[in-house]
């Protein structure tokens, strides 16, 4: 009896061991769940999930990217495709830091230092090489030929390897307990785009 006695104490104590893990285990899924979930639903993490989509190029951000660039009268179908490219390789190089986040309620901003390709300085070069050599542009009308303007403008873009910081305030409000971004207005979007000034 005493032997059973004890093996019984010791099969007790492999079990307490054994639910220790158990639990151990079961409290580190539980805590990683609930971080995970917790850690998606933040107006930063809706930020990061919006540039990630146009550092991956994203359908969605391709898609409203060709409704911008076909919607270009002034283009040729060339120009359209050589801008097209240029603003790609500007998704795939953008890079970006949150630098602050402030939520009220149901309401909340974040605040992004984005870095671009600084394609509104070629731009400025460009219009200003076409004041100074206007004649250049001209057709034998003496009439400006957009097309050949387009084309110094998209040569001098391809040419930029230089960047320009630009700070996003990004707004975003709650929606059955969702963070949800608002719409970005023109000016940021020029800002991603490396367009933004004048």
């Amino acid at each position: 009896m005493f032997l059973s006695i004890k093996a019984l104490i010791c099969i007790i104590i492999l079990m307490e061991e054994n639910m220790k893990k158990f639990y151990l285990v079961l409290f580190t899924i539980v805590l990683f769940l609930s971080g995970c979930s917790t850690n998606t639903n933040t107006p930063t993490s809706k930020i990061e999930e919006f540039m990630s989509k146009y550092q991956r190029m994203d359908s969605e951000v391709l898609s409203q990217l060709d409704s911008i660039v076909s919607n270009n009268k002034d283009l040729t179908d060339d120009q359209k495709k050589d801008y097209k490219n240029l603003i790609e390789r500007q998704y795939q190089n953008i890079s970006y830091k949150i630098k602050d986040e402030n939520t009220s309620g149901e309401n909340a901003t974040v605040t992004v230092e984005v870095e671009t390709f600084d394609y509104r300085s070629a731009l400025n070069k460009s219009e200003e090489y076409y004041e100074n050599n206007k004649k250049k542009f001209q057709k034998d009308d003496g009439k400006i030929d957009q097309e050949k303007y387009w084309d110094y403008k998209i040569s001098e873009m391809k040419k930029t390897e230089d960047k320009i910081k630009n700070e996003i305030i990004f707004t975003l409000h709650k929606e059955n307990d969702k963070w949800i971004l608002d719409d970005i207005s023109d000016s940021d979007r020029q800002k991603l785009h490396g367009l933004y000034g004048g």
